[in-house]
């Protein structure tokens, strides 16, 4: 008797982790260079990591270029080990595509990466770069993934990766460019909770926050050599300012009373192409959002 119970019980916990599986949602973050995703949506990649759904970064480029002394690649494959250590850190995939850095165009052929990328994570939730940034690498990112919203679904484009039978809500990372039009946050989360291990997870790009931004920035000085300290310097430095609009996103999703808690968010703003959520579809996508 007991032995059938224990079985029972077995094939219960079985049962409820298949379901899981099956209702938890796949989100796919896509930047140009890899440290791109990992700033703009690494707290909410924890987040959704912790609540057991699958999350993927790919990096369009190798950021081959991205450095003051390295180049070429000996610092694409520098970059790639930061990204896979980042993603460990972060509880997500990290994928990196061997295009060059700083001289990405929204070709046919890189096109045609992302939809292969999206489709075989079955992707739920796409993130991506506006296509209206100061680096052409971020601009042409927003403008492939722009160019594969529709045609991740059509059969006959890339005929040797299943399409997706749905597709999916497409949204962009948070920016500050006013030009042609600013960012609208549609979307905000709450990453108080994980961004110490937000900041533990950049911190493992190396290369970036302590030489090559500093460096280009002309605050190189300012990076502390002690790697406790530096962590909380990269904290300080990359901590982003909640926005009145940004603040306003927040009641609406978490009520007022928790969103004046709020120390640090990641906003998104859904875009028009994909599938258009509706309020309720947001929450079934984005469940952390609630008052309590």
């Amino acid at each position: 008797m007991k032995k059938i119970l224990s079985l029972a019980v077995i094939l219960s916990f079985v049962h409820v982790s298949v379901l899981a599986q099956e209702t938890a949602v796949r989100v796919i973050m896509i930047g140009a260079h890899p440290d791109d995703c990992d700033q703009d949506g690494g707290g909410t990649a924890i987040l959704f990591a912790k609540m057991g759904y699958a999350v993927k970064f790919v990096s369009v480029t190798n950021g081959d270029a991205g450095h003051q002394t390295m180049g070429g690649g000996a610092l694409a494959k520098r970059r790639i080990a930061e990204a896979r250590e980042a993603g460990k850190r972060f509880g997500v995939t990290y994928d990196v595509l061997d295009n060059h850095d700083g001289e990405l165009l929204p070709t046919l052929e890189v096109r045609l990466q992302i939809i292969r990328k999206i489709r075989e994570w079955n992707a739920d939730i796409v993130i991506a770069p506006r296509p209206n940034d100061y680096h052409p690498d971020h601009r042409y990112t927003g403008v492939l993934v722009q160019d594969a919203a529709y045609m991740v679904a059509v059969p006959n484009v890339a005929p040797d990766t299943p399409p997706l039978k749905k597709n999916p809500v497409f949204l962009y990372f948070q920016d500050f460019f006013q030009r042609p039009n600013q960012f609208r946050p549609d979307v905000a989360v709450d990453i108080t909770d994980v961004f110490d291990q937000k900041i533990h997870a950049m911190d493992a790009h190396e290369s970036q926050f302590y030489e090559w931004l500093p460096w280009i920035g002309g605050y190189l000085d300012k990076v502390p050599t002690d790697k406790v300290e530096r962590k909380k310097w990269l904290a300080g430095n990359r901590t982003v300012k909640l926005t009145p609009e940004v603040k306003m996103s927040l009641e609406k999703w978490y009520g007022r009373e928790k969103a004046s808690q709020v120390q640090h968010a990641e906003a998104f703003e859904i875009c028009e192409y994909g599938t258009q959520p509706s309020e309720a579809d947001i929450r079934r996508l984005f469940p952390m959002l609630k008052s309590k």
